[in-house]
C-alpha cells in the first residue's frame, strides 16, 4: 500500500494543498522506518513512529513548530537528521518508459560515481540518464515519489550544461508524471536552475533516517558546485 504522504505530495504537485489550518498531522513512519517532516503553508505532516503523547513537550503545529530545533531533535530519536530542504516539483515531458529522453539516454557509465551510489542507497529503482555533460538520477524515494538528482561534469560547469541536463531529464519522465527534487534553501544557484526548468516549490522537508541507514545530510539534491553561475543566470 502507498504511504499516505504520497497522496498529499501528488495533490500538492497539482496545486491542491491541505487546509491552512495550523495543524500538524501525524502519519506512520516511512516503509524503511525513517521519519520525514513535510511543512506546507500553515499545515505540516510528520511521518514518525512517535505518538502525539511522545511529542507533548515540543512545538507541534503547522506554523513552523514541526521544523523547530526542539521538535526535530525529539523526532530524531537516535536517527540521522538531514538538512532542511526546499521541496520542488515538475511534471515529466517524455513519452513514457525509462529508456531515454530527448538527448539523454540511460547509461551505466556513471555507476561508480558517489552520487549514483548514494542515490541507490536511498532510493529504489534508480536509473541514471546522462551523456558527456553529466547525468541525472531518477528513482523512487520518500513515500514512493519519483525523485531526481543531478551532477554536471566539472569541466562543463559554466556552459549551461546544468539547465540543459534538467530539461532533458524531464524528457525521461513520462508525460504529466510528477518528479520531485530537494535543494538546500541557501543553494541559490541550484534553486534558480530548477526554477528555470519549470520546477516549483511546494513546501519544505527534513528527512531523519533510522540507525543503520545512510546519513540524509550527505546529498539529497544538487550540491553548490553542480550548477555553475552561467547555468542559473544573474540577479
Amino acid at each position: 500500500m502507498a504511504h499516505p504522504l504520497l497522496a498529499v505530495l501528488l495533490a500538492a504537485a497539482n496545486g491542491v494543498f491541505p487546509d491552512p489550518d495550523g495543524r500538524a498531522e501525524l502519519l506512520p513512519p516511512l516503509e524503511d522506518g525513517s521519519t520525514v517532516v513535510l511543512a506546507l503553508t500553515a499545515h505540516s505532516l510528520v511521518a514518525t513512529h512517535l505518538t502525539r503523547a511522545d511529542l507533548v513537550h515540543v512545538p507541534l503545529d503547522g506554523y513552523g513548530g514541526t521544523v523547530s530545533p526542539r521538535t526535530l531533535l525529539r523526532l530524531a530519536d537516535g536517527g540521522s537528521m538531514g538538512v532542511h530542504d526546499v521541496v520542488l516539483v515538475a511534471h515529466g515531458q517524455g513519452g513514457g518508459g525509462t529508456g531515454s529522453g530527448p538527448g539523454l539516454s540511460a547509461t551505466s557509465r556513471w555507476d561508480d560515481h558517489p552520487r549514483v551510489r548514494y542515490a541507490r542507497s536511498m532510493r529504489h529503482d534508480v536509473v541514471v540518464h546522462g551523456d558527456e555533460r553529466g547525468f541525472v538520477t531518477l528513482g523512487t524515494g520518500v513515500a514512493g515519489r519519483r525523485e531526481l538528482s543531478i551532477e554536471v561534469v566539472s569541466g562543463l560547469r559554466g556552459t549551461g550544461a546544468g539547465r540543459a541536463l534538467l530539461g532533458a531529464a524531464l524528457g525521461a519522465v513520462p508525460h504529466g508524471e510528477a518528479v520531485f527534487a530537494v535543494v538546500s534553501p541557501g543553494n541559490a544557484r541550484s534553486l534558480r536552475a530548477f526554477l528555470s526548468q519549470g520546477f516549483v516549490p511546494i513546501g519544505s522537508e527534513v528527512l531523519i533516517t533510522r540507525p543503520g541507514r545512510p546519513d540524509p545530510s550527505r546529498d539529497r539534491g544538487v550540491e553548490a558546485d553542480d550548477v555553475d553561475r552561467d547555468d542559473v543566470g544573474q540577479d
